[in-house]
């Protein structure tokens, strides 16, 4: 197997609001915030649902791999209720082995609000549920040691069970990938994070805001920096600025794809690894894997949802 994704299983309700709907619910835009089962339910019952999709970070990353011909899993954790049937269909449906066993839990099956405002960011509402309760017996041993790569998500970390899940999916990879998934989580959860780059990861994801925040930073060329230090693999998004990747002492770039219809940013970065992760297990160039990301970022962003269907 090229690549097994460990993430939240979490089921994608989108919905279109205006900006007054954000301000008005005390919410931030383009960011996550994790809300109970009651907060979910209120902000859920004045929406119009658009589409419900089988979400989470890393899975939409790993479908796209599944979409673009590689031999890919997924562990994460639902409850055998409605929604986690229909989350473990949804990713069979897309060719992606589903590495864990429903059963009969206290929690239900994790689900994400994503709110699209007219100018195409979106802002998420997640009430984690069960997924947040990962823990290491919810990890195959042999399914990450058969895969070239163990792709996980920092969304996932949290002290506890999840970060013993972490731990056991990194001790046992060939080669671990992370995505450090968003400004808040890297805030939360910053001397952590800095410890998974410097030390356990071979490959991280981040975008320029997530990337500054970490090593506590207004200035991108102390990025360049650090990266170069870390010896590792750091893929960083830019957005309009395009993309860069970071291994060694080789500092290679990639332009953004211009003049694009923007309809909802939902899946940019998620796509965007899938598409640059493509490139590094078929052993295309660091600017060929860039330029993949892109293109698979480029297409996301002009249709509503993380699926390119």
């Amino acid at each position: 197997m090229k690549i097994l994704g460990i993430g939240n299983a979490i089921v994608d309700v989108i919905c279109k609001v205006e900006d007054k709907f954000i301000t008005d619910n005390g919410l931030t835009k383009s960011t996550m915030k994790l809300v109970d089962k009651a907060e979910f339910k209120k902000l859920l019952s004045s929406l119009k649902i658009e589409e419900t999709v089988s979400g989470g970070s890393v899975a939409n990353s790993v479908v796209g791999l599944s979409q673009l011909g590689n031999k890919v899993g997924f562990i994460g954790k639902v409850n055998e209720d409605d929604l986690g049937g229909k989350y473990e269909e949804g990713l069979k449906k897309e060719n992606v082995k589903y590495f864990y066993s429903k059963k009969k839990e206290e929690l239900p099956t994790g689900t994400c609000l994503i709110l699209i405002t007219p100018d195409s960011e979106r802002t998420m509402c997640t009430f984690l549920g069960i997924a947040g309760k990962i823990n290491e017996n919810d990890v195959d041993v042999n399914a990450v040691k058969n895969s070239e790569i163990t792709f996980l998500e920092g969304y996932l970390w949290d002290e506890g069970d999840p970060k013993k899940a972490f731990n056991k999916a990194i001790q046992n990879s060939n080669k671990a990938a992370m995505s450090l998934s968003d400004l808040f989580c890297v805030e939360r959860h910053k001397p952590n994070f800095l410890d998974l780059v410097k030390n356990k990861l071979d490959i991280i994801f981040a975008n320029e805001q997530e990337v500054l925040s970490l090593i506590d930073s207004k200035n991108f060329d102390e990025v360049i920096s650090f990266g170069k230090q870390l010896e590792k693999l750091i893929v960083i998004t830019r957005g309009e600025k395009g993309s860069i990747a970071i291994q060694k002492n080789e500092v290679v770039k990639c332009d953004s794809k211009k003049d694009l219809k923007i309809v909802d940013l939902t899946g940019a970065g998620d796509l965007f690894a899938a598409g640059f992760l493509h490139g590094h297990v078929n052993n295309l160039s660091l600017k060929e894997s860039l330029e993949k990301g892109t293109e698979m970022s480029s297409k996301i962003i002009q249709k509503i949802g993380a699926r390119l269907n």
